[in-house]
């Protein structure tokens, strides 16, 4: 908005104006998530919403990284488990096998790690087990 408020007109009435333009021109048509429910509308109030999503887009994670490397184990062992071919499974066990190595030789502040290195051909056997012949 580069325009501004002409004297002697009321901020609303002026705002209004513009938004009505606006509209008339189509600027508020086909805007991301246009014409989808709001995504957290049926969650649960959160104060902290904005810091929350902040942190998300930044790329920071709440937990300590000794912490967030286990929850990243966890998820890439359910990922392994759900993955179509073995090539993806050992493309994401190989993954965070290279971010435990690391953090074993130098390990991050925080509570203990308690991982070691997944053993990509063992799950691969659970792998080929669970899957229908």
């Amino acid at each position: 908005m580069t325009e501004r408020k002409p004297p002697g007109v009321s901020f609303e009435s002026f705002v209004d104006r513009q938004i009505r333009e606006a509209e008339a021109r189509g600027e508020f048509e086909k805007l991301p998530g246009w014409g989808k429910p709001m995504a957290s509308l049926d969650a649960p109030y959160d104060e902290l919403w904005w810091i929350r999503g902040k942190m998300h887009r930044e790329g920071f994670s709440s937990l300590p990284p000794a912490l967030a490397l286990r929850k990243e184990a966890e998820d890439a062992l359910e990922t392994a488990r759900a993955a179509r071919s073995e090539r993806q499974v050992r493309a994401v066990l190989t993954e965070v096998n290279e971010k435990i190595a690391a953090a074993l030789r130098m390990p991050p502040p925080g509570p203990p790690l308690n991982l070691t290195e997944f053993d990509i051909e063992a799950v691969l056997a659970e792998w080929r087990a669970a899957r229908p012949s």
